[in-house]
């Protein structure tokens, strides 16, 4: 597949915000606004015991508005004395009215169990999730299952954000089964504005999203479970966009929040990571993971626009630049427009929960 040309008539029942001024987001002095927390427990259905579920880190948090609040899906890592990799993470979920002080819910929503999913999240868990509603109301989550081998792009679909159901790899039914064992990550499912909603777009029958960390990669579905990547003539994933030397995004271009259709083009926010050597950013730490924007092609959905040459979003308060992982990070995985404001959540050092704002002026 060469080419994918979308028509512009599904555009005519978007509604959208003023468009997004990347350079103008500011992060408020509550910063961090999520931390870890001790007294967090939960009966592990694997382990058979009690655990402190949140006790190490908590980071990298998707975010969606229902009912007048701001919900975040966030990461939370149970043992602080494991190794980077080495822990289990769960998600948990929290609400807010004001977007900025959060309420959590006490145990996690989703984690790994005795079920059918359990070889591919057990022991590391489910991570880094990207959260995005259908017209209906459904809710999908798409998360990294992690069982301390290899990482692989996970679905889960709820009605209500605390009950969800598990629906297993995105890729494992794609092209034979070609990628069901490969690794992949980070799936940023293309979004629209209904009515003032932010909602999945449905575009000529099939769902799109773009999605990877080591290049970003287009794919498509009919069900929202099971999504099939983009191919080249020799068969391989076709990048949309690739990592570049010199650049912030030198070593990995990784999918953030859910993109947008707008009318400048489909926005995608991604995280891009410098490489650690000669071929980094001289302008940014080696290793530095930092935030930039690529705008899509609304008839086009696999030709760039126009893609940031610098972060618009990068490590600068103190609990950024280091934690448990040392090299610094702001990760965004969350966007929501909310109450006039775009509100962008972000991960910070694998350690805490981010929020940078942006007044929609």
């Amino acid at each position: 597949m060469k080419n994918i040309f979308i028509p512009l008539l599904f555009l005519t029942a978007c509604q959208m915000p003023k468009p997004l001024l990347v350079d103008d987001f500011e992060k408020p002095k509550e910063n961090p606004i999520l931390r870890a927390d001790s007294s967090f427990t939960f009966f592990d259905p694997i382990k058979k015991e009690t655990v402190r579920w949140q006790k190490a880190d908590v980071f990298n948090p998707g975010a969606i508005v229902k009912d007048g609040k701001v919900y975040l899906l966030y990461r939370c890592e149970d043992n602080p004395a494991a190794a980077l990799g080495g822990r289990t993470s769960r998600l948990g979920l929290a609400e807010s009215t004001d977007g900025i002080h959060f309420k959590k819910h006490p145990t996690p929503v989703l984690y790994p169990d005795n079920d059918a999913f359990n070889p591919h999240d057990n022991r590391g868990g489910c991570e880094d999730p990207r959260v995005a509603v259908t017209e209906g109301g459904l809710y999908v989550v798409f998360y990294t299952a992690w069982n301390y081998d290899k990482a692989r792009l996970s679905v889960a679909f709820s009605h209500d954000l605390v009950k969800w159901e598990k629906k297993g790899l995105a890729f494992g039914k794609a092209h034979n089964g070609k990628f069901a064992e490969s690794w992949s990550k980070s799936a940023s499912i293309i979004t629209k504005f209904v009515n003032g909603k932010q909602v999945i777009a449905k575009i000529n029958g099939k769902y799109w999203m773009y999605w990877g960390e080591n290049l970003v990669n287009l794919a498509w579905s009919e069900n929202l479970s099971d999504w099939f990547p983009t191919l080249d003539d020799k068969g391989n994933l076709k990048a949309v966009i690739a990592p570049r030397t010199g650049k912030f995004d030198s070593h990995l271009t990784e999918c953030g929040p859910p993109a947008i259709v707008t009318k400048e083009g489909v926005v995608l926010f991604y995280n891009g990571k410098n490489q650690n050597d000669e071929t980094a950013d001289p302008s940014l730490p080696k290793g530095t993971y930092s935030v930039g924007q690529v705008i899509l092609d609304k008839n086009n959905l696999e030709k760039v626009l126009k893609r940031s040459e610098k972060p618009f979003l990068q490590p600068t308060l103190p609990h950024e630049k280091t934690g448990q992982y040392q090299a610094g990070t702001t990760f965004a995985e969350g966007l929501v427009f909310f109450k006039g404001q775009w509100f962008l959540y972000y991960g910070t050092a694998d350690s805490f929960v981010g929020l940078a704002i942006l007044k929609n002026k």
